[in-house]
């Protein structure tokens, strides 16, 4: 099959059928089709056997909409952590006919990072709350401009959001141009950034003041510590 005609933007390396199901799936997109599907981690940033190639090739023909990095321990069957692919063979914002119209979103990819979200349901097995669920749809459907996706509300009730907006360590609407500067690699970390730190109200010089002095306090202790264990060992003969 190395020939195939879904292989448009590049021949899947033999052992890893990760970048075959994305062409199986991209082949058949209809003019304004979408398909959303989880990959394992390792095909955002894998440049072995080729995978990088059909990545870049996928990113410059514009067909990446959105990537959404999630936690660990979401599966019963496997701890690897995954990630949601986005793809869009129409991202002008023009719809299909009996479709609305969207934000013309041509040159952009959506990064969505939620790898701190969800919660423990017991020792090996996490989820995503409702809320959790509600504010990456409706962050994604801020961004593509379908204000008004009533099924994206949360337990909580949060409302569909009116407007797209970045925000630092979660979410980071990006040029392709960017995605360039990263070696097409489609990490959403890489992207969003850190979080926003809150200003404790503390003043700089008067914190590093407090942190030196804690420091010198810890050193204090550590050298305690040390001289403590290297009495017991000249004791015990191992000195």
């Amino acid at each position: 099959m190395r020939e195939d005609k879904r292989w448009q933007y590049g021949a899947p390396p033999v052992g890893n059928a990760n970048f075959a199901w994305v062409q199986h799936m991209v082949h058949h997109l209809a003019p304004a089709g979408v398909a959303d599907f989880v990959l394992a981690n390792g095909s955002v940033s894998s440049n072995r056997s080729g995978e990088g190639e059909i990545r870049k090739n996928l990113v410059e023909a514009d067909l990446v909409d959105c990537m959404v990095a999630l936690p660990g321990q979401l599966f019963y069957s496997t701890q690897i952590p995954a990630c949601l692919w986005f793809l869009s063979r129409n991202k002008s914002g023009v719809g299909a006919v009996g479709r609305p119209s969207l934000r013309d979103r041509r040159g952009e990819i959506l990064f969505i990072d939620a790898r701190k979200m969800g919660r423990m349901v017991d020792r090996t097995h996490r989820e995503l709350t409702d809320d959790d669920i509600a504010r990456i749809a409706n962050t994604y459907h801020a961004w593509r401009g379908t204000v008004g996706a009533t099924h994206a509300v949360g337990a909580t009730g949060r409302s569909p959001l009116r407007e797209y907006r970045d925000i630092p360590g979660f979410c980071k609407s990006a040029t392709i141009d960017d995605v360039r500067k990263h070696g097409h690699v489609l990490t959403p970390g890489r992207y969003v950034g850190a979080e926003a730190q809150e200003d404790d109200g503390e003043p700089f010089e008067e914190k590093m003041v407090r942190l030196v002095a804690q420091l010198r306090e810890q050193q204090a202790e550590a050298a305690r510590l040390n001289a403590a264990i290297a009495k017991n060992l000249k004791e015990l003969g191992y000195d």
